[in-house]
């Protein structure tokens, strides 16, 4: 008997979404179910693709199963605003924190300083929080535009793959599927 030589693969639930919204609703029940950030990923930028692939795509149901398809970690807008959140928070007291142990002098400059900077960290961080939100809302913008959101979900067992096209498909999602990739790909 010639022993059978296995490939590893990656199972996973496939998913094409026709708006945020439902998309964000189906990865907060996939989280709220079991399923890990690193879990669960959506389709890279068009500049993504194009360089790891040569070539542009018409639509994002071309990709759905090619192994190579560049990937990149979802965000929820829900997270996005915890991560503006933070940003926003940490240039604004940190600053504000420094600024307070490093100044020694009268309470009036401690508390103008603590102020300016507080202030001054807070225009930053809320001008950097937009631009992330924009740069978000122009990626999805990118694949909506061509035919939807592609969501993939790894999936290590056959409970998992159940429970994920449940929720996959409770929030109108389409071509929903499992398919298999090799071990390291995507």
């Amino acid at each position: 008997m010639a022993a059978e030589r296995r490939e590893a693969v990656v199972t996973e639930a496939v998913a094409v979404f026709e708006g945020v919204r439902d998309l964000d609703a189906a990865v907060e029940e996939l989280r709220q179910a079991g399923f890990k950030k690193s879990d669960i990923s959506l389709l890279a930028t068009e500049d993504a693709v194009a360089r790891k692939l040569g070539h542009r795509y018409e639509r994002v149901e071309e990709l759905e199963d090619d192994p190579e398809a560049p990937r990149t970690a979802y965000r929820t807008r829900a997270s996005v605003g915890d991560s503006e959140g933070v940003i926003v928070g940490s240039l604004t007291y940190l600053p504000a924190v420094v600024a307070a142990g490093t100044v020694v002098a009268s309470a009036g400059v401690v508390a103008a300083a603590v102020t300016g900077t507080a202030i001054a960290g807070a225009l930053i961080g809320t001008v950097f929080a937009r631009w992330l939100d924009q740069h978000q809302a122009e990626h999805l913008q990118e694949q909506l535009d061509r035919g939807g959101l592609l969501l993939w979900v790894r999936t290590p067992d056959e409970d998992a793959q159940r429970r994920a096209l449940e929720i996959l498909k409770r929030h109108s999602a389409h071509d929903v599927h499992i398919h298999q990739l090799p071990a390291g790909s995507g």
